[in-house]
């Protein structure tokens, strides 16, 4: 959320079913990625589709302040002059990153291995979150941090040009932790390896070849995988076409496969294998999903989804499929209240350490609107019962933008509506959200 946006309460009314076809808004993490690189490339790279959310324009505005030429030219069009690897120039004030954690990861990044010293701060809610897991890395490579107890920001990042190639063992499942390390890799003499225990999203190895970096994925001794970067590429500006967010795609997805008799037709949407678990989960509920028109675009696999309503079952999610839909059970959870049976969600503990406790949050917005389930440390479970939910709550969304989409289109199938207490948060992901949705006939308003 901005800093100078007001709450917005809003209130999702029932429908009887949704129809039409809408285009996915372009993919938040390809979008911050392929500014990064455009930056730490030399010459100019176009980027069309980009998402034009608040916080990939965080990333834009910090990018500037560090020396890149960052220019919007409409319609998702935009055009990135880097300033090389090693190039960034100390910023003049505080970098104001706004909602967005990818942002201040992999800056972090980028920022330790300069020789300079730099300040980092967010909003309330990124203020609250975690930073210790790239501090820790970032800091056996050779920088320096100063934080709020836990690692929180603000944040003083003393950097270097020195920095030392190290071999990380992910303590956590983590594509964010993952890229900061390879972004300051880059700038880092030798080789630079982050050894994962469970595939994560994979779009920054996939953009540092593109960009012509040298990266070596391999599988690890007792599994997962081990990423390698060589350090000090020259890289070299790329035209990036960036695809549909699948996690923004998601929420039309789900609202169609809850409504009997809808068919939605969600256009662009990038289908990383290691971003799909939703769409495997909804299918194994028994959705009506196909992808039509499957291709690639910018190196990523895209379809349209095509999503007729019907009758869900509910199913046990594994907790090794927890890194491939990480940022969808909230969304899940909403099919899970309108499935007939129970859903066991398994291996969750990394949702309490997102822009809200977003396994709390889900609960209590549950439990507000009249649906039975049952929280662990780790694990919810979701009893659903294939009628409409009573709904009739209004929903506290702790500033995490998710949560006010997830529990608005729950509003759209159950028998009373649903508000969250502030949408003005969805902004900083899905602009026009609302919008898009009204398209295909929900009924989302102020309340």
């Amino acid at each position: 959320m901005s800093a100078h946006a007001a709450p917005a309460k809003l209130i999702a009314r029932p429908v009887d079913r949704l129809q039409g076809r809408v285009r996915a808004p372009g993919d938040k993490s390809v979008s911050h990625r392929s500014l990064m690189f455009g930056a730490l490339a030399l010459g100019e790279t176009k980027i069309t589709g980009l998402l034009e959310g608040e916080d990939v324009l965080a990333t834009a505005a910090a990018l500037r302040a560090l020396g890149a030429q960052v220019d919007h030219e409409g319609g998702g069009a935009w055009r990135v002059r880097g300033f090389g690897v090693g190039g960034a120039r100390e910023p003049d004030n505080v970098l104001d990153l706004g909602n967005s954690g990818t942002s201040a990861r992999l800056l972090s990044g980028i920022l330790a291995s300069h020789r300079f010293t730099s300040f980092m701060t967010g909003d309330a809610s990124l203020r609250r979150r975690p930073m210790q897991r790239v501090i820790v890395p970032l800091s056996q490579m050779g920088a320096r941090f100063e934080a709020r107890e836990g690692g929180r920001m603000p944040l003083a990042i003393v950097g270097t040009d020195e920095m030392v190639p190290i071999e990380y063992r992910l303590p956590v499942a983590s594509a964010q932790v993952k890229s900061a390390i390879l972004l300051a890799g880059l700038n880092t003499t030798g080789e630079t390896t982050v050894i994962e225990p469970e595939a994560t999203r994979d779009h920054t190895e996939r953009m540092l070849r593109h960009f012509g970096a040298e990266v070596r994925v391999l599988p690890a001794e007792g599994g997962g995988k081990r990423i390698t970067v060589v350090g000090w590429p020259e890289l070299k500006a790329r035209d990036i076409v960036v695809p549909g967010d699948p996690s923004s795609a998601a929420f039309a997805v789900v609202a169609a496969a809850i409504r009997p008799g809808s068919d939605v037709t969600v256009e662009n949407v990038g289908l990383n294998p290691l971003r799909a678990g939703l769409y495997d989960t909804l299918r194994e509920m028994g959705a009506d999903i196909t992808a039509e028109n499957q291709r690639e675009v910018g190196g990523e696999p895209v379809a349209d989804l095509r999503v007729r309503g019907g009758e869900l079952q509910g199913v046990e999610v594994p907790p090794e499929r927890a890194p491939s839909m990480i940022d969808e059970y909230p969304i899940l959870a909403v099919a899970a209240a309108c499935a007939r049976g129970t859903t066991r969600m398994l291996g969750l503990a990394e949702l309490r350490a997102k822009e809200s406790d977003r396994l709390a949050s889900v609960s209590a917005g549950l439990a507000v609107n009249g649906v039975k389930h049952e929280m662990g440390a780790d694990t919810l479970f979701v009893h659903g019962t294939g009628a409409a939910p009573a709904g009739g709550g209004t929903v506290v969304t702790h500033l995490d933008h998710r949560i006010a989409m997830s529990f608005l289109v729950l509003g759209l199938a159950s028998r009373d509506g649903v508000a969250v207490d502030d949408g003005s948060p969805i902004d900083t992901s899905f602009p026009g959200f609302a919008r898009l949705m009204g398209a295909l006939g929900a009924r989302i308003e102020a309340a």
